[in-house]
């Protein structure tokens, strides 16, 4: 049994089937569910719909119906408004709301309610992210004879950051309801196991917590890319051919830097398109060399703060064009549009440098992805200490992105970096990258469930 706030499939209006959704989430447990007869308990992404269980690319789907007003206020308010921004160091003004958090219980019941009737009373049970943290224990009371398993895909705050939310202890009593908790950094674990402790009386290492007569185990398994796809997608004649029309249509410069994120408050784009506004003011010779290429992937368009890091972003692009552009060069190209894993691993490709500075990141598969994609072993990774990737991916140029000097020298030293080097830290990168792929991950975690 799988519970994620989303299904692994989405109906596509053109084709009038349902489609697999992308994601390494869906990549790493479909084939299981595939194997074992499993059932995935999700929501179907827009207001309401039917409840009625199908089977699709394999897999037993259970929808979970949301009407308007839940989206707007579970969905949209609590998970969006308080949750995300709260879980990543509260990098913008935190909102609690009433009528944010009953919609959000009565959300987490329902989950709780459709995966009680498809797991059966001693049934295995994992539940996934932040949108779901109160579901655990939802079913714990359920099926008390019920393996259930719990994995958080964004990263755990501080405690005297997790305890400002009005309901801490009944989302950490939400949680303590699984047998097994997996987080994406050691760091994450023992945010989560001191706030245990703290607020809700819990006892004992995060390996071992007590908690209402149980023993819990919490631990970091971070995900992964899928391997086998990520490299056989960076040595694919069509990525290669792709990779040559982008530089190409960027003029052939010497070097070409890019950045890949869903256009979000938390990923530091803003910061990294300053830096390379001061590397270039610092380093004049750079100017018609170097090319700066940002994907900002659309997301939550029609919330405020999205709308205000988009506004941001681009009067920052239009400001260093402008500054800096030459008739025949353009620095910064700011594509702001989806992308396909195709297309990105063409960009993957072109790109000499990496720049990943997200201001708190759960892990970040896309600094996964380019390491994996990358088969010659060229090629720089700049990357935030605040990522989750950092802790495993020591030999990319780790930087703190508030630290704008800091991030200017860093991405200096990427660009100008000579092959050896670069051949040094990407071959000990894949090297890392190479020990886990998300498959392994998946497998770590059902084992850990089953106790």
């Amino acid at each position: 049994m799988v519970a994620a706030h989303r299904l692994p499939v989405a109906w596509d209006e053109r084709s009038g089937k349902w489609k697999t959704s992308p994601g390494g989430l869906v990549s790493a447990l479909a084939p299981v569910l595939r194997e074992n007869g499993g059932v995935w308990v999700g929501w179907n992404g827009g207001p309401g719909g039917d409840t009625k269980s199908f089977t699709a690319a394999g897999i037993r789907n259970r929808p979970v119906v949301l009407s308007e007003s839940e989206v707007e206020n579970h969905y949209d308010g609590f998970c969006t408004g308080t949750i995300w921004p709260l879980y990543h160091d509260a990098i913008r003004p935190l909102e609690f709301h009433r009528h944010w958090w009953h919609p959000h219980q009565e959300v987490n019941d329902r989950f709780a309610r459709a995966v009680a009737r498809a797991a059966g009373p001693e049934g295995k049970v994992w539940v996934h992210d932040y949108q779901l943290q109160l579901v655990p224990a939802m079913v714990r009371q359920r099926l008390p004879g019920a393996r259930i398993g719990f994995f958080l895909h964004i990263p755990f705050p501080p405690v005297d950051i997790f305890e400002r939310l009005p309901w801490r202890r009944q989302v950490l009593e939400g949680l303590l309801g699984a047998d097994y908790l997996g987080f994406q950094t050691r760091r994450a674990v023992l945010n989560f196991a001191a706030a245990a402790r703290e607020i809700t009386g819990a006892q004992g290492p995060a390996s071992a917590l007590e908690y209402d007569g149980r023993l819990i185990r919490a631990q970091a398994v971070p995900i992964s890319v899928d391997l086998a796809q990520s490299k056989a997608a960076g040595n694919a004649p069509e990525a290669k051919a792709a990779a040559e029309r982008l530089r190409n249509d960027l003029g052939e410069p010497e070097h070409v830097i890019l950045g890949v994120d869903r256009l979000d408050y938390s990923k530091g784009i803003d910061l990294r398109l300053r830096a390379f506004e001061v590397m270039l003011q610092r380093h004049p010779e750079l100017i018609g060399k170097v090319s700066f290429i940002q994907i900002a992937v659309p997301s939550r368009e029609d919330v405020g703060e999205y709308q205000s890091i988009r506004r941001k972003v681009e009067e920052m692009v239009g400001r260093i064009n402008g500054r800096f552009a030459r008739a025949s060069w353009t620095p910064v190209h700011y594509l702001y549009r989806n992308y396909s894993f195709e297309d990105l691993v063409g960009a993957y490709l072109a790109a000499d440098v990496m720049m990943i500075t997200p201001l708190r990141d759960g892990m970040n598969l896309v600094a996964l992805e380019y390491v994996a994609t990358r088969a010659d072993n060229r090629g720089a990774l700049i990357l935030s200490e605040f990522a989750g990737a950092a802790e495993r991916l020591t030999d990319a140029l780790i930087v703190n992105p508030y630290d704008l000097d800091a991030l200017a020298v860093a991405l200096y030293e990427a660009v100008v970096m000579d092959s050896v080097e670069q051949t040094r830290r990407m071959s000990r990168l894949r090297r890392t990258v190479g020990r886990l792929d998300v498959h392994t991950w998946a497998r770590q975690n059902l084992e850990a469930i089953e106790g």
